[in-house]
Order: C-alpha cells, then structure tokens, then sequence
C-alpha cells in the first residue's frame, strides 16, 4: 500500500514535514474536515488551523492526535477536548466560552465532514445565537466522494442518512422517499446492507440504478454499481466488512404522451413565443428541448 492510500488510522508518523502558514488564525469556531481513510486527504488549510488554534476538540480525541502526529502538527501544551453527542450538553458551554473570550477553537470529527451525520450541529447553532464567528475548513466528505465515483446523476442529491432501525419507520421514509426527482444518498452498516437494498428493490423496482461505494479512499476500496435488483442479489449472501455510502438514482417519470404534450405546448404558444414555449415546457416535462422546438414550430404552422 503506497503513502497516498494510507489508513489514517494505522498510519506511522512521518508522512511529511509540515510547516504552518505563519500568520494568526483569527478567532472563531472552525469546523475541520479529516480524511475519511487516506490520511494525506487532509488539506494544508486544515493542518494549518490545527497547528494554530488555541483550543481542540474533538468527536475522538485520539484519531485526531493520530492524524496530527502522521504530519508532523506539534500538539504542544493544548489539550484536545472530547465533544460527542453523549457529553455535548457539558462540554458545550466550555467552547463558547473560549469563543467568546477571543479565543480559537478547532472541531474535528472523527472522519469527514463535520455535521453531516456527525456531531457539531448544536455547538454551531449555538456559536451562531451568540454572534460568534463559525467558518469551515472543507475537505473529505464520503457523501462527496461517493456521488463521484457512483456514475449516477450528481446535479441534484439527497442526503438522507442511516435508514431509521424499527421497520415500520423505514416503510414510512421509503415511501416518503419513493418520488424523490434526485440521487439519494444512504449511509449504511455492513450488517445491514443486503436489508435495505432488499426492501429498496421491493419498494421502489428492480430496475433502479444504484452503487454500493464500501471503504472509500481505503487500502479495499469497492465500488459496486448496479440496479436495485442485481445488488440485492449480489450482496444476499456476501459478508462484507467497512463503511458504506449507498446511492439510489433519481426517480424517473414515464414519459408524457404526445397528446398530452401537444396540448401543453399549445396552452404555452398561445402566451409565448415557439422558443420560450419551447423551453417552458421542456423544463416543466422534463423532455429535450430541441425535440419540444420542433414539435412548437409545426403546431405553430398548424394553427396559423
């Protein structure tokens, strides 16, 4: 396994020498990103605001001191505060204290994004009620990383997070979710994969595009791309073993009839020019618009 690959989380120190930008982090609350498995997907942005902040903390105390040490970030005398969903309510006044004094304070989860299906969300909003600065440092984020390497629509997404645990309320978001005009992202565990994309292949059809990206940036990175009912199939019996982002394709509508589109189009000419009723349409539809020009020019001469 090269360099560019490891494992922040086995990584030895050393992978390079890093020398902080010299001038003052102002203060503020800064939300950090960290590698999601390669540990040199940190950005120089984000060591950085590590380097320099005058308090850290820390979804998990020890991966991030891990992640320090692999590049050569002095801890010094600063000690890294736990802050988890389990001692928000206490720790939380700690850090807007420290804000609030002028102070510099960096939050890291223990990989990825801060606040997407990671604590911070509360400490942010409570920074923000008392004017304090919140500013983000982004980076690794396996929601990202994910719409990248999947091959489904990435112009607009859903995060939708870990399908709830109790049946009847998974039914519920699925059904809530069946319609939804976009790429939807799940995070899943690897005991429960093979259920949700069952009951996603029997919810929603067989024949919709899906991609099961497992451990990504890590040493067994696996992308599987499929539909709905061929990775059902293929994880039915497969014991597997990482972090999982589960992505779902956009639902598509059946397509309009003629008829149906030839009337639309004449309520639209009878206000708009061929070109914008055209596009009105086409949009509204979601057909090409080049088609619907055609179809709007001979309707045009039509009722001329």
């Amino acid at each position: 396994m090269d360099s560019d690959s490891t494992d922040v989380r086995s990584a030895q120190p050393g992978i390079g020498a890093f020398r902080p930008d010299p001038r003052p982090l102002a203060p503020g609350l800064y939300f950090v990103s960290t590698p999601i498995g390669a540990a040199r997907d940190i950005t120089l942005r984000g060591l950085d605001i590590l380097a320099k902040a005058d308090v850290l903390a820390a979804e998990d105390t020890r991966t991030l001191k891990h992640l320090m040490e692999i590049h050569g970030v002095a801890l010094g005398d600063r000690h890294v505060f736990a802050y988890h969903d389990h001692n928000g309510d206490a720790m939380r006044p700690k850090l807007l204290r420290a804000l609030a004094e002028g102070k510099s304070v960096a939050y890291a989860s223990e990989a990825g994004t801060p606040l997407v299906a990671d604590p911070g969300f509360q400490l942010g909003r409570a920074a923000i009620a008392e004017d304090l600065p919140v500013l983000a440092a982004p980076g690794a984020s396996a929601v990202l990383a994910a719409l990248t390497v999947s091959g489904l629509p990435s112009d607009r997404f859903m995060f939708v997070g870990f399908a709830p645990a109790q049946a009847g309320a998974r039914a519920r978001m699925l059904a809530e979710l069946k319609d939804t005009p976009a790429t939807l992202v799940f995070y899943e565990s690897p005991k429960r994969i093979h259920r949700i994309l069952s009951e996603l292949r029997d919810a929603w059809g067989e024949a919709r595009e899906a991609a099961v990206c497992r451990e990504l940036t890590k040493r067994f990175e696996e992308i599987s791309r499929g539909t709905l009912g061929s990775l059902a199939a293929d994880f039915e019996d497969r014991a597997v073993k990482g972090e999982i982002v589960l992505l779902v394709g956009r639902a598509v509508a059946e397509a309009p009839d003629e008829a149906s589109v030839e009337d639309r189009l004449r309520q639209a000419l009878a206000e708009k020019s061929v070109k914008d009723a055209a596009a009105e349409v086409a949009l509204e539809m979601g057909l090409a618009r080049r088609d619907l020009y055609q179809m709007a020019l001979r309707l045009a001469k039509e009722d001329e």
